[in-house]
């Protein structure tokens, strides 16, 4: 009993530095998802945990408040210090930054405003736990993603993601010889794509479709006779193409080999002048701050929640997105405040509107 009681009056800042202690690394969520559904029960709300290790506190979806619970490996002894560049008192830790922060904002926002709040699980892998909310859920009204924005930052749009496997198998041969072999071939290939995508330099990284090798294992096959490579790839997608344009133009350069597509997000691109927006960018200026209006390279949950529901949403939170994955992640305490304050007004603002 006394532990549902420190619960329920706690701090956000509080609850930030205790959901920033738990470890979380993708694939090992549980005891953070229980301590975060132990938050909403100490509020009277309704929680639980799904098959896939998702927390679900549905109530008013007028907005649905989400943002993930997992983070990347690496640890960061979790302590509150100043920050690199504004010397302010910060909270250092794995997560802190993507997306813990954003996270505990969602969650005390969820409360304060009653409306609906789902935190998921693997996002940094493979969004199993949006893909699973989007697949056994109806769409909210609006959509509240939690990633690092600045506290005065909303993300209308994110590049979306082409992942492969390349395989191509050649005769072995002594090296002498002036035929390829299949590492040559793979190179080769991954050539022809970097070349048919290559942007001129005026184009912006968002607008480009940027070109990733992330693993690539080549040789002699143990039976000596062939000589086998295999190379990972990821393809960024901006907006003006889709993922099924690219995946025929990456296909179209194959030079013998095979290509397994086991991975693919369309990109998103929300409108600026949507209630929720607008609702941000009132919020903002209440407390301070001059809206900024974001466009993010890489991929987040906000693109399998667009794929799938025809509703408004918008990615916020807390953190300077520099710090993502970084050894030095950390969060200003005042950004995270504000951010709260913010989502408070937009929550009270959204929720009054319906």
């Amino acid at each position: 009993m006394n532990s549902v009681v420190s619960t329920q009056e706690m701090t956000p800042r509080e609850l930030l530095k205790e959901i920033v202690t738990i470890p979380s690394v993708s694939g090992d969520e549980q005891a953070c998802a229980e301590r975060l559904a132990a938050y909403f029960e100490s509020h009277d709300r309704k929680v639980w945990i799904d098959e896939v290790g998702n927390v679900r506190a549905p109530a008013d979806d007028s907005v649905l408040f989400t943002s993930h619970i997992d983070t990347v490996p690496g640890e960061i002894p979790v302590r509150i210090d100043a920050g690199e560049q504004s010397g302010e008192p910060a909270l250092w830790g794995r997560g802190s930054v993507d997306a813990k922060g954003p996270l505990v904002a969602m969650a005390v926002t969820a409360v304060r405003t009653g409306m609906s709040f789902v935190g998921v699980v693997g996002e940094e892998v493979d969004s199993r736990g949006a893909c699973h909310v989007v697949a056994n859920r109806d769409a909210p009204e609006t959509v509240i993603n939690g990633e690092p924005s600045g506290w005065n930052g909303i993300t209308l749009g994110y590049r979306g993601l082409l992942a492969g496997t390349y395989v191509v198998t050649s005769e072995s041969g002594h090296t002498s010889r002036p035929e390829n072999n299949a590492i040559q071939d793979a190179m080769d290939w991954w050539g022809r794509v970097e070349q048919a995508f290559e942007p001129d330099e005026w184009t912006p990284v968002f607008e480009r479709v940027t070109c990733k090798p992330i693993r690539v294992e080549g040789g002699t096959s143990d039976d000596g006779l062939s000589v086998e490579s295999s190379m990972d790839v990821q393809l960024r997608v901006p907006p003006n193409h889709t993922v099924d344009e690219i995946r025929e133009i990456a296909d179209s350069q194959l030079n013998g080999g095979t290509v397994r597509w086991y991975d693919a997000v369309p990109p998103v691109m929300m409108e600026p002048r949507t209630d929720v927006a607008r609702a941000f960018r009132v919020a903002i200026r209440k407390h301070g701050g001059d809206a900024r209006l974001l466009r993010k390279t890489g991929t987040s949950d906000m693109n399998v929640f667009a794929s799938e529901w025809d509703c408004p949403m918008v990615t916020y939170g807390p953190g300077d997105s520099d710090l993502d994955h970084a050894p030095n992640e950390h969060l200003p305490l005042e950004s995270f405040d504000r951010s709260v304050a913010v989502l408070e007004s937009v929550g009270q603002k959204l929720g009054g509107s319906q």
